[in-house]
Parts: C-alpha cells; sequence; structure tokens
C-alpha cells in the first residue's frame, strides 16, 4: 500500500487537488466522507476553534492535540497549515514541525507574510531536516503573500512571486501557494514560470476549476471561507433564537474573516 506521504506527493502531479480545509476532525471525517483526497486545515479556522485569533498566537499543544483528534478518523494524507511556523527562531519552528510530523501530518504550509523570503526560506531548510529525520517525505507548501498582502506594486507581483518561488525551491519547497492571485494572465505566468506545483486561494473571482487545470494550476484551497460562512450562519441562527426561540435560516451570510479574528482579539 502506498506510503501517506508518497501519496499526497502523487496528488499534485497531476489534475487538481481540491482542498476544503478544515477546523477540527468532524470536519475532517466530513470532507473525506464526500470524497476528498486529501485534508487540509486552516489555520485560521484552527485558531478559531479554539478561541485564539489567526496570527501565529495558537499554542502548539492545541495544534497537535487537533492533528492527532484528526490523523485518528481519516485514511488519507493531512496537511497542516502552521502559519509561519509560529516563531521567527528557528529552533522553535524546528519544534513546531517535528511536533506535527510526530503527530501524523504528510505536509505543511508555511507563509512569509511579511517577513523578508530569506526568513521563510531558512525555515524550509528547516523543515526538511527535521522531515528527513523523521524519514518523512513531507510536502512543503511555501505560501507567499505577495498577493494576499499586496507586498509589491501590482505590475510587479508575477515577478516577485516568481523569484521567492525560486528561492523557496532551492531550499526545498515541493509547492508554491500564491494565495491572492485571481487573473487568469497571472496565474497562467506563474505556473509557466516556476516548476512547482501551484496552489491558489478559493476566491469568486478565480476561473473555474477546469480552466484553472488549463492555466497549470495543481492545487485549490478553501483557506479559512468555510469557517467564515460557519460562523456567519451561527451568529443568524443564534440571533434568531435568542430574539424569537426559533431558528430562522433564511438569510445566512458569512462573516469576514476580520470579523472573525477580530471576536478573538483581547482588547
Amino acid at each position: 500500500m502506498e506510503a501517506l506521504d508518497q501519496q499526497f506527493h502523487r496528488l499534485h502531479q497531476d489534475g487538481l487537488l481540491i482542498l476544503t480545509n478544515v477546523a477540527d476532525a468532524t470536519g475532517a471525517r466530513l470532507v473525506e466522507q464526500l470524497g476528498s483526497q486529501a485534508v487540509a486545515t486552516s489555520s485560521a479556522a484552527v485558531a478559531w476553534a479554539h478561541g485564539y485569533p489567526d496570527g501565529n498566537t495558537l499554542p502548539l499543544e492545541r495544534l497537535v492535540a487537533t492533528v492527532e483528534s484528526i490523523i485518528r478518523v481519516i485514511n488519507v494524507p493531512l496537511t497542516v497549515d502552521i502559519e509561519a511556523g509560529y516563531s521567527d527562531d528557528l529552533a522553535r519552528v524546528a519544534e513546531v514541525i517535528d511536533a506535527v510530523i510526530a503527530a501524523g501530518a504528510v505536509g505543511i504550509n508555511i507563509e512569509d507574510g511579511a517577513s523578508p523570503p530569506e526568513l521563510l526560506a531558512r525555515k524550509i531548510e528547516v523543515a526538511r531536516q527535521v522531515a528527513e529525520r523523521r524519514g518523512v517525505k513531507l510536502f512543503i507548501n511555501a505560501r507567499t503573500d505577495v498577493y494576499l498582502k499586496s507586498l509589491v506594486p501590482a505590475e510587479d507581483r508575477v515577478a516577485e512571486t516568481l523569484k521567492r518561488a525560486a528561492l523557496y525551491q532551492a531550499a526545498g519547497a515541493d509547492g508554491l501557494f500564491a494565495a491572492g492571485v485571481t487573473a487568469e494572465y497571472e496565474i497562467e505566468a506563474i505556473c509557466r514560470g516556476t516548476p512547482l506545483p501551484v496552489n491558489v486561494l478559493g476566491n469568486a473571482s478565480l476561473p473555474s476549476p477546469e480552466e484553472q487545470k488549463t492555466l497549470g494550476v495543481r492545487r485549490l484551497s478553501a483557506g479559512s471561507g468555510i469557517a467564515e460562512f460557519l460562523y456567519g450562519a451561527m451568529g443568524s441562527l443564534a440571533k434568531s433564537f435568542l430574539e424569537t426561540g426559533k431558528l430562522n435560516t433564511h438569510d445566512l451570510k458569512a462573516l469576514t474573516y476580520g470579523e472573525v479574528n477580530a471576536l478573538l482579539k483581547k482588547s
């Protein structure tokens, strides 16, 4: 039987891997039952489920407990979003990565954010070293926030993304998560410009999955979008029940990422 780490790598080689990011074991089991070939966590959704804002604040023990609970109920590969490694200290990043691999993950997302790309490159090198010591062919998906955080002027974003892709590939990354890109010509240029499998983030402005495959995309992620809608629906249902004693399922809408995150930031 093919090992889960090898299986997860293979899923990026052909076609489009669609991942509906989850927060917990029940969500993971649900999407597996719906036919998902792998399970991915959303860092934001996991943090929110434990009462923490997204942004490298979730305690490691809560993350590990989530991973362990998911692994217990699924039979497909699991990839875990570890934000920026929860630290810029490389020893701490190594500890986080070792813990999630030990808990059963065969893939990680790790991001650059507004930090220098060289820092993420060093974190990727650490991740590869930790995985090799564990004997796991870890799929390291390097997320660049060039688009998501508008790190450079719009006309420079493709070039900057590809510059970072080359740096991250040299450090040992297996995939490139170009979060926030939506324009077809930019997606195609990024896919053509790197040998890494390209991951995009779900957005209403994206071309269809079939068109994404034609452009060269290999992975599509929901990110925190599902969790945002679920919290919005919970708020609408709770408001209705508090006011009327009945569940009104009409007019459900998502909360935004910012609204959910702000709920958990202590003043």
